[in-house]
């Protein structure tokens, strides 16, 4: 602890003491974000550090941030601006500060919304933070992580059975343009923030500032909005400030874990941005392209992001990333090399995204290293592997029945295909936070719960119900209420078309003795 306290007021002393230690450089090119800066031979700033330039830009006076990227030679260091160079020209004077870019950190940051360099965006004031970190820190060393196995319940049934979520681990969902994955990820804040009384940093990298809105909008009325730091670099920043915003994030999270001890939630949307952010710099700096034109330093740039949210013996980080899969291809470079990083997977599909199943998760695609009997139990480890069985054969036999037909079946297939078509529905669940599009309450299911509705599914407790008993419900009792409804609106219905049908048929001999009347007048 005495060591961890020296470090804060290193950090601390660095941030507040050393502004303005470096030299002064002066402008020679400006290439868009990317800037290169001559400095005298004993002054060359380090790797990393911040500088500053102050210029009149289209909005007045503008301090623009500059982080060193590269050292050319000739006295010369290549920056990228972590916000708009418009405005710049060769020649201005450029103040090293002697430091990496550092921003507040610890609970003045709770409860506000910031940008890449810990500025405040949300118009509530200056952050007056005891302490500054810098964003560029090492992963904690191997002896300090924690190796303890913990489930985190998040709410969501197909993801608390067939991908559960490690406690101070990370969990990526997956999935291309419009499958669902900023809805799911703002669902998790909404279940997890509400029942869990602590802290939740979530960083915005390269999406929507629409989106940003909206979840700061839905935070601040369910009232966690004061125990949530929120960072954003949108679509339109500079690559320099989506590139750097995650780091920034983390850094925040990492006060909380290892100076206040606490379990932190990490939300991410999205890191896919990080890798194509590192891209655009990479292209900027001159790099020599790699596969499929990513930058050469992914696998290292991912790693150093992504070795830091983990757990310690004095806190956890526990991490929601949304991956963005460009044209749904999962061999691309960036969704490739965020895999290895990751405990669970959630992978949202198009083809069930097309069924009108939300959340559009894949259960036979998704997966976790914490589904194990010795972490999760054997009841709930025979229940996830009975479910997907039941729909591994369902979807193997999905082709007899597209060329043959369901009569050509077995008995016992049959009897599967019916039970995965209600466990493929039962695997839909109503959002919080799409309440406002479906009209149906949303319904956070206890892990408890979730496991004997799918028990009772596979065992054949429910194929008596409707298929559609089981869309959009919450446990199996709120399905079985449903059939019961769903079979009163059927009688109902079948007791209407009975009464309409006997009055048609006490109506017709009064037209047909009418009728014949009417012939024998006609005829006498």
């Amino acid at each position: 602890m005495a060591e961890s306290v020296q470090q804060t007021e290193r950090h601390e002393n660095s941030a507040n003491g050393a502004r303005g230690a470096g030299g002064v450089g002066t402008i020679v090119e400006v290439k868009g974000p990317v800037v290169d800066v001559r400095f005298k031979p004993d002054e060359i700033p380090e790797i990393y550090n911040a500088l500053e330039v102050t210029f009149e830009g289209t909005e007045g006076e503008t301090k623009l941030v500059l982080e060193v990227q590269q050292l050319l030679g000739d006295d010369m260091v290549r920056t990228v601006a972590m916000s708009s160079s418009d405005g710049l020209r060769r020649g201005l004077d450029v103040q090293d500060t002697g430091q990496p870019i550092s921003v507040p950190v610890g609970e003045a940051v709770l409860g506000r919304v910031m940008d890449v360099l810990g500025n405040p965006v949300d118009e509530a004031g200056e952050i007056k933070s005891e302490f500054r970190w810098p964003i560029h820190r090492p992963a904690p060393k191997f002896e300090d992580l924690s190796t303890k196995a913990e489930q985190f319940v998040s709410g969501i049934k197909v993801i608390d059975l067939l991908c559960p979520v490690r406690r101070g681990g990370k969990v990526g969902l997956f999935g291309g343009a419009g499958v669902g994955k900023t809805v799911l990820i703002t669902e998790l804040i909404n279940n997890i923030a509400k029942a869990y009384d602590g802290t939740s940093v979530f960083t915005g990298v390269g999406e929507r500032t629409r989106e940003g809105n909206d979840l700061y909008g839905e935070m601040e009325e369910a009232g966690v909005l004061k125990n949530t730091a929120m960072v954003f670099g949108q679509m339109n920043e500079p690559p320099g400030a989506r590139f750097r915003v995650g780091l920034t994030g983390v850094t925040m999270a990492e006060y909380f874990r290892d100076e206040m001890g606490q379990d932190v939630l990490f939300f991410v949307d999205n890191i896919f941005r990080f890798a194509q952010s590192g891209n655009e710099v990479s292209a900027l700096m001159g790099r020599m392209p790699s596969e499929v034109g990513y930058q050469p330093t992914l696998g290292t740039e991912m790693g150093a992001l992504q070795e830091r949210i983990t757990s310690t013996k004095r806190g956890s980080i526990t991490s929601f990333q949304a991956v963005y899969v460009p044209a749904d291809d999962y061999t691309d470079p960036a969704p490739f090399t965020v895999f290895a990083h990751l405990d669970s997977t959630v992978e949202l599909s198009r083809a069930i995204f097309e069924q009108a199943i939300f959340p559009a998760v894949d259960p036979l695609t998704s997966s976790s290293t914490l589904l194990d009997p010795s972490i999760v139990g054997q009841e709930h480890y025979e229940v996830a592997q009975e479910v997907k069985n039941v729909l591994q054969r369902y979807k193997e036999l999905q082709d007899i029945i597209a060329i043959l037909g369901i009569d050509e079946l077995s008995e016992e297939d049959k009897v599967i295909v019916g039970r995965a078509r209600r466990l493929q529905r039962f695997l839909s669940q109503p959002f919080f936070v799409a309440e406002v599009f479906t009209s149906l309450p949303g319904k956070l299911v206890e892990l408890e719960d979730t496991i004997r509705s799918f028990k009772e599914v596979v065992e054949g407790k429910h194929d008596d119900l409707p298929e559609q008993a089981f869309y959009l419900v919450g446990n199996i009792d709120e399905a079985v209420e449903k059939a019961r409804k769903l079979r009163g609106e059927d009688s109902e219905t079948e007791e209407k078309a009975e009464v309409k049908g006997d009055d048609e048929q006490q109506s017709e001999p009064v037209s047909q003795s009418g009728t014949q009347s009417d012939s024998a007048a006609s005829g006498s």
